[in-house]
């Protein structure tokens, strides 16, 4: 067993725990972004009770701690740098949808799994978050998009590394993670009850 792996596994984990939401509404807001609106401890629900510069710092924390991970891992495992990022992405991912400080209740991790798709290789990022960007701007669903984005963030892995089965196998499974933390906006979505978004509030009636 290849032990710096575990470890570069422990750490993205950790560092992923760190949900960016919870963090900041507690220690800047003094509450729980979870028992607010939606309940997700996410960039949309924080953005939609919050807002203003306190978003940044959301933004900045769980796209940071994706990036720590991935620089630790690279370093950890120089020979198996691709490999290594790719696994402490996956498991800072993991951290946040389901954080061990936080009674496992956390985001859907979709700016986590940009985050790693920046890191691994910037065409991916690119594409996915072009696609997110044009769906929510049609639509207003963030939901859609992010689903949309991590579908293609499957498929893209796939595409730019073909001849390393254990990395486009890592991006199927934050895929597949991402997917299922939409799971019960994709049941809103057929009913045709999910909540849009507008970044002007006064377009949103909601």
């Amino acid at each position: 067993m290849n032990w710096y792996l575990v470890a570069v596994a422990l750490i993205g984990y950790v560092l992923g725990c760190l949900n960016g939401a919870i963090v900041v509404s507690r220690l800047v807001k003094h509450e729980d972004v979870r028992e607010k609106g939606s309940g997700n401890a996410g960039l949309t629900n924080f953005l939609r009770n919050y807002g203003g510069i306190t978003t940044f710092l959301v933004i900045f924390l769980d796209v940071g701690k994706v990036v720590l991970a991935c620089i630790l891992a690279k370093l950890l495992c120089p020979e198996q740098a691709d490999l290594a990022k790719m696994l402490a992405g996956v498991c800072a991912m993991a951290g946040h949808m389901f954080p061990i400080f936080f009674g496992f209740r956390g985001g859907k991790g979709i700016l986590s799994g940009a985050a790693v798709a920046g890191m691994m290789d910037w065409r991916i990022l690119v594409i996915v978050l072009s696609l997110f960007v044009l769906v929510v701007a049609f639509t207003h669903y963030v939901s859609l998009g992010s689903i949309l984005a991590a579908t293609a963030f499957g498929v893209l892995f796939f595409v730019f590394f073909p001849n390393q089965p254990w990395i486009y196998c890592l991006g199927l499974v934050i895929a597949a993670l991402a997917i299922y933390r939409h799971r019960g906006n994709i049941r809103r979505l057929l009913r045709g009850e999910e909540r849009k978004t507008y970044l002007r509030k006064s377009k949103n009636k909601e």
